[in-house]
């Protein structure tokens, strides 16, 4: 092995004569042995090298040993249970001892001393270190860079002197005190500085030129930390229950957090350079803290906040040209809110449920959601950006100011204390506005109304749940809408809609919701006749709404057979060949809930070829449903408890769903026979449908893939 450069080996156990030989390997430049037994365990082991560079011995069993290496440059004896440990080695510059617990006080500073080049000292969970013993390193080793004392209890650093020191650990050491921070700070080198788990450490002041790292994690008592450096980029706070005062100085650090110190109150920044802040749970910082980040407070870069969970903020008010991103999640005790953040995209108000003012002057926000502030009652925006805005729940805003050319949706609902003044403002400043939700803003009326003719591309408009009893203004104001729902405006009259189906108002209207309202059966028959270019229908809950017959023959509304008719089902061949009056435009009608419909016929002269989805879910008188529809793909009659009779001419059909129908199964097999693309069928809970029909149900229909019933569920 004379050409040997590198040797690892262990697990075993290597006696003298094994030291010896290795003299002859003259090229052997590195030796590792880890976890093996020197010797017998009771004598001295020399090892002798003139070329040997790098030496570990790892994890073994010595009594004594002596290492003469001239050229040596690195050692570690890290984790090995010798007693003494003479070397000689002149140019070393890298040593591990550490957890060599048997070495003894005397013997640490014998080994080190005699190094006097050494750069870098492990020596942590060495027990007996003394300052002495720091002294004299620190006389003899004037080159140490790096310092490892971790778990040393008797070290303190009293009248320790390390100029040119770079790196210092000193994990859980008892003996470091605020007295210590003296001693650390001659180290005017110092780059790198940790301090965990000091728990007698009560303050921190140091002014390090080049400190550019520092970690307090764990340190029970601390209380203060104040810190200058003008290259420190990583600061590590953590864990810190007392910690109080917080001063940093600094133009390299971009990012600080210092997450749940619950107890810190004061914090001063001067940190050119600083972009992002994370204040997670510091739930005793005060309104001051907004002076820190507002323009001129010492972070004139700062692009995000977080403040989330900060509760003893009340009044908090930014002035930053600089902020980008602000979180105040959880920060229930504020009251008021004013940014004047002009390059504020972000802001994120979960949980703010008490604040009652706020202002966003100017802000680049392009969207906002106030509705989780439930109590806010003034509210001021300038926002040139902002293209979406929701107000939904805020009932006690009454004074709002929304200055936002680019906004094209609006959603205040249930802001009950609304007024007209307020919507005639927004309407003049946003006539970019082209969906209004007010459902449950009863306080808006006919001025607020005819204000939104400032809105001309103004298509969506939700008007539910308010005491309308007029839409002249809708229909005179919004002549480009497209959707209108008027959920249970209840106060609308029977004449309410005639503009619609006699004057032909609102010509670009397709979705209207007319759900639970009380208009009679006359005015949705009018409507349903006369309003051909409407694509989506709601009639849900319509208790005035009777037996739906639908038709139409030479362009004038006629009656269709009613209730008593003896008529048969509708013959599609007869019929479709028949009509030359352009189709109907609809494709979903509801008319769910309806429980006075009592027969629903649809046929072909309806011209309903684009109806896709009818549901009459709901309508628990309903006892027959006659429909031929060319395209028609759902139809739901789920909870029609008393359906008994169903006639289908609907070739398209893909889903049918008859829960909980008292229809018997040769009715359904009837009505599904030419139902040629029907694939989902869903009879739970139909009573006189057993499990045995289900065999006469697929034969009937060969399409069907999913077939739904409360005794036998198939797919």
């Amino acid at each position: 092995f004379r050409n040997l450069e590198t040797l690892t080996l262990g697990r075993g156990q290597l006696g003298d004569p094994f030291f010896h030989a290795l003299a002859e390997c003259n090229l052997l430049r590195s030796l590792n042995v880890n976890d093996a037994t020197l010797g017998n365990g009771m004598q001295e082991i020399p090892i002798n090298h003139d070329r040997l560079q790098h030496l570990q011995l790892i994890k073994c069993r010595v009594l004594r040993i002596s290492i003469r290496c001239p050229e040596l440059q690195t050692l570690s004896l890290k984790r090995s249970n010798m007693g003494q440990a003479v070397l000689s080695c002149p140019l070393l510059h890298a040593l591990d001892i550490g957890s060599c617990h048997k070495l003894s006080d005397a013997a640490i500073r014998s080994a080190a001393i005699s190094c006097p080049q050494l750069e870098s000292l492990d020596m942590s969970n060495c027990s007996c270190v003394s300052d002495e013993t720091l002294r004299e390193i620190a006389q003899t080793c004037s080159n140490l860079h790096i310092l490892d004392a971790s778990y040393c209890p008797n070290v303190s650093l009293e009248s320790v002197r390390l100029p040119l020191l770079t790196e210092l650990r000193l994990h859980s050491c008892e003996g470091i005190t605020s007295a210590s921070m003296a001693a650390i700070s001659y180290s005017y080198m110092l780059e790198v500085l940790e301090l965990n788990n000091c728990n007698l450490l009560t303050t921190v002041s140091l002014d390090l030129p080049r400190l550019q790292r520092i970690s307090l994690v764990h340190c029970r008592k601390f209380v203060d930390l104040n810190l200058r450096s003008v290259t420190l980029s990583s600061i590590m706070v953590s864990n810190c229950p007392s910690l109080h005062r917080i001063s940093i100085t600094s133009n390299s650090l971009k990012k600080l957090a210092l997450l749940r110190q619950e107890n810190l109150t004061t914090l001063a920044l001067q940190c050119q350079c600083l972009q992002e802040v994370d204040l997670t749970d510091c739930e005793s910082l005060t309104n001051s803290i907004c002076e820190v980040f507002s323009d001129g407070g010492g972070c004139p870069m700062l692009r995000s906040l977080i403040l989330d969970n900060c509760e003893s903020l009340t009044t908090v008010r930014f002035c930053s040209t600089s902020l980008l991103s602000l979180s105040l999640v959880g920060c229930r005790a504020i009251t008021s809110l004013d940014l004047i953040c002009p390059c504020l995209e972000k802001v994120c108000l979960d949980g703010c449920d008490h604040l009652e003012r706020a202002s966003f002057c100017p802000v680049a926000l392009r969207s906002l959601n106030l509705g989780i502030c439930p109590k806010l009652s003034t509210l001021r925006i300038e926002a040139p950006s902002m293209v979406s805005l929701e107000l939904k729940g805020c009932g006690v805003l009454c004074e709002a100011s929304i200055n936002c050319p680019l906004l094209t949706s609006l959603d205040a609902s249930f802001c009950s204390q609304l007024k007209d003044d307020c919507l005639s403002a927004t309407a003049a400043s946003c006539p970019l506005i082209d969906s209004l939700i007010l459902m449950s803003c009863p306080s808006v009326g006919s001025d607020g109304l005819y204000s939104l003719r400032c809105l001309p591309n103004l298509t969506v408009l939700d008007l539910s749940y308010t005491f309308l009893m007029n839409l002249l203004p809708v229909f005179q104001s919004c002549l480009q809408l497209k959707v209108l729902k008027l959920q249970a405006c209840k106060y609308l009259t029977d004449d309410s809609l005639e503009p619609l189906y006699k004057e032909g108002a609102l010509p670009m209207l397709q979705e209207l919701d007319l759900s639970y309202g009380t208009l009679c059966q006359s005015a949705i028959e009018d409507l349903l006749a006369c309003c051909t270019h409407l694509t989506h229908l709601s009639l849900n809950g319509c208790v005035n709404m009777h037996d739906l017959n639908w038709g139409c023959s030479s362009g004038q509304v006629t009656e269709l057979p009613t209730v008593n008719s003896p008529r048969a089902s509708f013959s599609l061949e007869d019929n479709y060949a028949a009509i030359e009056q352009p189709n109907r435009l609809l494709q979903n009608l509801n008319c769910v809930g309806c429980r006075n419909i009592r027969k629903a016929l649809i046929p072909p002269m309806a011209r309903c070829s684009h109806l896709s989805s009818f549901n009459l879910s709901l309508s628990t008188n309903l006892k027959e449903v006659d429909i031929a529809c060319l395209n028609l793909g759902v139809l739901n009659l789920s909870n029609c408890y008393a359906l008994v009779i169903l006639k289908l001419q609907c070739p398209r059909l893909t889903s049918l769903f008859l829960q909980s129908c008292n229809i018997n199964e040769e009715a359904v097999e009837a009505a599904i026979f030419q139902c040629n693309m029907l694939e989902t069928l869903d009879v739970r809970f139909c009573p006189k449908i057993i499990s045995i029909s289900m065999f006469r149900l697929r034969g009937a229909c060969p399409s069907l893939k999913r077939v739904f019933s409360s005794l036998l569920s198939t797919s």
